[in-house]
């Protein structure tokens, strides 16, 4: 009598329900996740949305009347006439120009400089930790127009004392007007903007380098990879979520630079930034009408940029969270 052996399907598909279990599972935590994200969250949110709401919506119907607040008897509907004398204005196109230039170079160097004291408080030994991060994180603490009334003062041609401390670098001396041109006033702002801010980004990058897994780097490092290697190939690739969010956030904040413009230079010698435009419009020539479209114009800019900057990185926030 012969022995029949059982054959190895149902093995296979007692394997496939177990995996197909597993996907459950997983699905069902991350169900069960986002529910309670939406239950924490969702406060906020709604209350964000009702303050936010109102003005925007507000500032759209404004921008379809001809309507200056010191003449509302005429008040007219123009359509979307005044986005096209916005956007057919030079004037327009130069403080676009200024804004991105000024972002693009603070974003820059923010990035350099925050990822390099993000490594340096990783680093830095337990007991000199919270020391450290306070030291490099006080700039941010400071209000910012508090920070552009010193840096004001520091390179003001009467009151400062940029130009004494430094008349032996080339270019400077006692009578340098750093306020007296697109130039050097452009290099204050950003250099004020990068002081103030630099801190911000150093800040979420070092969430970022915390993330990292140690066992990949000393696999690296078993392998022969020297620094560079390790920090290109290892580092940087596990920590894009953390860039992309620094770089998202401090992007959009400094697009909608105002309060150094407006204590540095009020928009002289071309420095007048796109908020600055808006603030000019709607506050000194009282035309709610311009300034509204102005504010609107600003507003789908800062959600293009979030738009660009979420498709160019590719980062699904929800699957890096760490999850085991």
């Amino acid at each position: 009598m012969t022995t029949t052996t059982p054959p190895a399907a149902p093995e296979a598909d007692t394997r496939t329900t177990g995996a197909h279990r597993t996907r459950n599972g997983a699905s069902d935590r991350a169900k069960a996740e986002r529910r309670l994200g939406w239950l924490l969250a969702g406060p906020a949110f709604a209350v964000m949305l009702l303050v936010t709401a109102y003005p925007i919506l507000q500032a759209v119907w404004d921008s379809l009347f001809s309507y200056r607040l010191t003449d509302p008897a005429n008040r007219e509907f123009v359509g979307l006439g005044n986005y096209w004398v916005v956007l057919t204005d030079a004037l327009w196109w130069q403080s676009f120009a200024v804004t991105a230039l000024i972002t693009i170079i603070t974003v820059a160097v923010e990035l350099v400089l925050g990822f390099a004291l993000a490594l340096v408080m990783l680093k830095a030994l337990r007991g000199l930790r919270p020391i450290l991060r306070a030291a490099i994180l006080l700039p941010y603490a400071i209000i910012t127009v508090v920070s552009a009334f010193a840096w004001q003062f520091a390179f003001d041609l009467t009151s400062g004392f940029v130009n004494s401390w430094f008349s032996w670098l080339p270019g400077i001396s006692a009578d340098t007007d750093w306020f007296g041109g697109f130039g050097s006033s452009l290099f204050v702002i950003c250099l004020a903007e990068i002081w103030k801010t630099t801190p911000f980004i150093s800040l979420l990058l070092l969430a970022g380098l915390a993330q990292v897994p140690d066992v990949l780097q000393e696999a690296a490092q078993v392998d022969g990879a020297t620094w560079w290697q390790r920090l290109w190939r290892v580092t940087i690739p596990n920590m894009k979520a953390a860039i992309m969010v620094a770089l998202l956030f401090r992007t959009l904040d400094a697009f909608r630079i105002f309060d150094s413009v407006f204590v540095m230079t009020a928009g002289a010698n071309g420095t007048e930034t796109v908020s600055f435009l808006a603030y000019r419009q709607t506050i000194s020539r009282l035309e709610i009408g311009m300034g509204s479209a102005v504010s609107v114009l600003l507003f789908l800019s800062v959600v293009i940029i979030a738009f660009g900057f979420i498709k160019l990185f590719k980062v699904d926030l929800s699957q890096a969270r760490g999850d085991k």
